[in-house]
Order: C-alpha cells, then sequence, then structure tokens
C-alpha cells in the first residue's frame, strides 16, 4: 500500500464534483491516450484520477483493452482531477466515461445520465449503503467500483495492560483514551485537527442523526446534535489526544509505532498494520452515544458514470455495464489486488479470501451492519464547510455548540431550499 496520498480513501471526508480532498497538485495528464476520445476521436475515452496503488492504471489499461465492442482509451490524471474534470464536463466536453464521487449538482445540470438499466441485473447485490451514495431521485448515476471504509483500531496488549475492555460508548471512548495515557503513549489519535475533519459525522451517527434527512431536511437540527459535538470537544481537552503526529489519521504509522494505543483510520492501512503487529489488534466502529444512536464506520466509493454530452451514450453505458456489472473477475482485481478495498457486490466480498477472516472480516461487518455515507450526494460542499467550521470552533476553541450549529444549520437549510425547492 503507497504512503502517498494519491489512494482511493481520499474522497471519505470531501465534497465537490469528484472530492478528492485535495491531494492532488498541478493539472498534468498522462495516459495512454490524452484526446477527445468518444467525443471526437474514435472510440470511447475513460477517465481515472491517478490511484497512488502500484499497479492500479496498469490493471485499468488492461481491462479496456480487452473490451472488443468498441476501442476504449483511458486517460490518468495525476493533478487536480476534481477541478479538471468539473471544467471538461462544464465545457459540454470530457470523457465519455468517467469515476467520480455523485453530487446533486452534476444530476441537476444535466452532466451525467442515468444507470439504472446498467445496474438492474444485480442492483440488489450491491451495498444498499454505498448504492444510495449514487443515487438521487431514486435514479442510479454511477456504479460503484470500490468500498473505502474507517473504524477505529486499538492496540489489544495496550489494553489488556491497563485493563481497559475495548469501548462500545463514545464515554467508554473517553474513559479508555484518559486509561491509556501513560508515559509516552496517548490513548488515541484521530487527526492533527482533533477529529474535526473525520469525526462530524459520527458524531451525528451516535445519537441517531445524520447530515440530511430522506426528506431532504437538515439532519442535525436536533438539540442532540450539540451534545454529540460537544463530547468531541470534552475528547479534546481529556488530554488523552496525540496532535502534532508527522503523518496524519489515514497514515497508521503512529499506532505501528506505539505512539497510541487506537487510532482512527482505516481498511486500507490493515495489511500494513498486519505486518507490523500481527494479531495484536482489533477494531472496531465509532460507538454510540446515546440509546438512540448506534456504532458506524463512514464509507464511500468512486462510481463509474456517463457523460451525457458524450456523442456515444450508449456505447459508453455498454462499457460501464461490462466492466463494472459483468466482469466480476476485473472487479475482485481491481479491489484486492493493488489495495485493500472491498468490493461493492455483497456476493464478491463474502467469497474474496482476503476478506474473510480477522480484521477484515470485521471491517466487512461492519459494512454491512453499521455503514453510513461519508458523502451524501445532496450533502454540498456549502454545507459541508459550514458545519465543518462550526465543528472546529467547538472542538479546538471550545465555543458553544448549540451556538455554532445553529448557523451551520441555517446554511444547510438554504442549501436544501434551493436544491429542492
Amino acid at each position: 500500500m503507497s504512503s502517498t496520498p494519491l489512494s482511493r480513501r481520499g474522497f471519505l471526508n470531501a465534497a465537490g464534483a469528484v472530492a478528492l480532498a485535495g491531494a492532488f497538485g498541478g493539472l498534468s495528464a498522462c495516459g495512454s491516450n490524452t484526446g477527445r476520445g468518444g467525443n471526437g476521436g474514435q472510440g470511447l475515452q475513460q477517465w481515472y484520477h491517478a490511484y497512488g496503488e502500484n499497479g492500479v492504471q496498469q490493471a485499468v489499461e488492461r481491462y479496456a483493452k480487452a473490451y472488443t465492442a468498441t476501442p476504449v482509451s483511458v486517460q490518468w490524471n495525476p493533478g487536480d482531477y476534481s477541478s479538471k474534470l468539473s471544467t471538461a464536463l462544464l465545457s459540454g466536453g470530457g470523457p465519455d466515461v468517467f469515476e467520480s464521487t455523485l453530487q446533486i449538482s452534476m444530476v441537476r445540470a444535466n452532466q451525467i445520465v442515468p444507470l439504472d438499466d446498467v445496474i438492474a441485473s444485480a442492483k440488489d447485490d450491491f451495498a444498499a449503503t454505498v448504492l444510495a451514495g449514487h443515487t438521487v431521485d431514486g435514479k442510479v448515476y454511477g456504479i460503484p467500483q470500490a468500498i473505502d471504509m474507517q473504524m477505529l483500531f486499538y492496540r489489544k496488549s495496550m489494553l489488556d495492560k491497563a485493563g481497559v475492555k475495548p469501548p462500545t460508548t463514545v464515554d467508554e471512548l473517553i474513559d479508555a483514551s484518559r486509561r491509556l495515557s501513560t508515559g509516552g503513549v496517548k490513548g488515541l489519535f484521530v487527526g492533527n485537527d482533533g477529529g474535526v475533519s473525520t469525526l462530524g459525522g459520527p458524531a451525528l451517527w451516535s445519537v441517531g442523526l445524520d447530515y440530511v434527512t430522506p426528506e431532504h431536511k437538515v439532519g442535525f437540527d436536533d438539540p442532540a446534535a450539540a451534545t454529540a459535538v460537544a463530547k468531541l470537544r470534552e475528547l479534546n481537552t481529556s488530554n488523552s489526544l496525540l496532535l502534532g503526529a508527522v503523518k496524519d489519521w489515514s497514515e497508521p504509522d503512529a499506532f505501528i509505532q506505539g505512539q497510541v494505543a487506537m487510532q482512527w483510520c482505516g481498511l486500507w492501512a490493515v495489511p500494513a498494520v498486519q505486518k507490523a503487529l500481527g494479531d495484536d489488534f482489533g477494531v472496531l466502529p465509532w460507538p454510540k452515544l446515546s440509546g438512540s444512536g448506534a456504532p458506524s464506520v463512514p464509507v464511500g466509493a468512486f462510481g463509474a458514470m456517463v457523460n451525457a454530452k458524450s456523442k456515444k451514450i450508449d456505447e459508453a453505458k455498454a462499457f460501464v455495464k461490462w466492466l463494472w456489472v459483468d466482469r466480476t473477475e476485473h472487479q475482485e482485481d481491481f479491489n484486492l489486488s493493488y489495495g485493500f478495498h472491498i468490493p461493492p457486490r455483497n456476493s464478491l466480498s463474502a467469497r474474496a479470501d482476503k476478506l474473510k477472516s480477522g480484521q477484515a472480516a470485521d471491517a466487512v461487518r461492519f459494512v454491512k451492519e453499521h455503514a453510513r455515507s461519508s458523502n451524501p450526494p445532496d450533502w454540498t460542499q456549502a454545507m459541508r464547510t459550514a458545519f465543518q467550521d462550526a465543528l472546529s470552533r467547538v472542538v479546538r476553541e471550545g465555543a458553544d455548540a448549540a451556538t455554532e450549529l445553529r448557523g451551520a444549520v441555517t446554511k444547510a437549510q438554504d442549501e436544501l431550499k434551493r436544491l429542492y425547492g
């Protein structure tokens, strides 16, 4: 697993047209073909962002070459893929097929076409939460390619030595963090920002709330949201968090090196942690806070989409079906041969040997039982910014949670009114 941030996990805490969390720099592009593909050349053109795992580019080029119905040229895009794709779609050009997270703005702007007919034969086999993240107004606009998820890692030997049981509630987690902070070891690492960028969703889910409700209402317009956010502040003032780590939460270095007893990270880190620690670790979902809440793991997935401005929409849809619905061997290869991800198809994740035991099997179970979407389509960048700014002022500065969240609620209400009337 590459240590570079250019990986499939960047979108888990981001929003926007493609949501890659600003992980890329520059606008250069390379690949087997940098022409206009189906919008002006022969065959279809397919775009990917530049994955950090070695071998992914060669794999997707191999898949495309194996497709015989029409030529497919793959464009590999280092740099700011989000901005590049957004510009291409707004200009009326761009690739025939591309990967992205789904934002409702793309649907409202008629930039992508529904793919219900493409996924129909296998729709019930896709993980429900992930598929919901690619659905707007009951229509599917992206075929999920790979599931990434976040979870809590804990060091078994450190907890045993301290007489601490794996926490099942937020209060137990705070108490465990304090008790595990001893000597040069901190109890917990949730990111150098104290969890502001990673734990907003889990905090809401821990009290039974969400970003947006199924009825398109603000999901955190509730006093319980302030209670949940205040708990993150309590965690940050407990003197049990690691802050200022060399590498942030998405890399397991602090956990592997014994700087912390527990760390919020992701499934992608399991192979590296296993290599370093053997079986001396376990994994957990973020715990619940109240009786109405639930444990949770944030999940997200890039999806294959078809450009509504393509001159070859039918051909593009046929290719997407072949690649991400029919060719299950490609899906397994893409998810498990170059990194560590969960195939979006339940049947594939159930039969994958790498996911059948240990912490990986726990992660698959968490996705089935506790998955929550890290990037709902109608959770816009404006909403996210307002919410995270409020969260930061509470968690990092000690501002009043109820007061700060009222401003974020107002912004979210305005956005939802704009989207749904």
